[in-house]
């Protein structure tokens, strides 16, 4: 897949798009995320009918956390299609792509518990790895662990 060719065949199909492209990944903003991931799974000639990773990355500099979804096609045997949505550290809130790929469901759970990402209209969105009780977000850069020796 041509990445120019996957990036005019979106601003055809959603105007107005502001997309930006980053190596191989389209950076999204959260206000279209929803309308992209559908795209490329309704789309016959995409049919990303699975997404294989959500996962989170901390950008200090930046001051924002970047959710990182890989979407592929069973289907028609290609992918990945990197999406990329970036939200401030502070309130980091996106939407779920629960609604449209039933396997987002633990892995945005993931991301929420070691990020703090918080995935809008997911049916339980809940820490999957650490306890109701623990506080912060352990993947995040500025996290500081208490102290083990004691």
């Amino acid at each position: 897949m041509n990445i120019q060719e996957i990036k005019d065949d979106l601003i055809k199909a959603i105007p107005n798009l502001p997309l930006e492209v980053e190596g191989s990944s389209f950076v999204i903003p959260k206000e279209k995320f929803l309308s992209v991931a559908r795209f490329f799974k309704e789309s016959p000639k995409y049919s990303m009918d699975y997404v294989s990773c959500i996962t989170a990355v901390d950008y200090p500099a930046k001051e924002c956390l970047e959710s990182v979804n890989h979407l592929y096609s069973m289907q028609k045997k290609q992918g990945p299609v990197v999406l990329k949505v970036r939200v401030p550290k502070e309130n980091p809130r996106m939407p779920s792509l629960t609604a449209l790929y039933r396997g987002a469901e633990f892995q945005e759970r993931e991301a929420y518990d070691l990020f703090g990402i918080i995935y809008e209209g997911h049916s339980d969105l809940r820490r999957i790895l650490l306890w109701d009780e623990f506080e912060g977000h352990p993947m995040r850069k500025d996290y500081v662990s208490e102290d083990q020796e004691l």
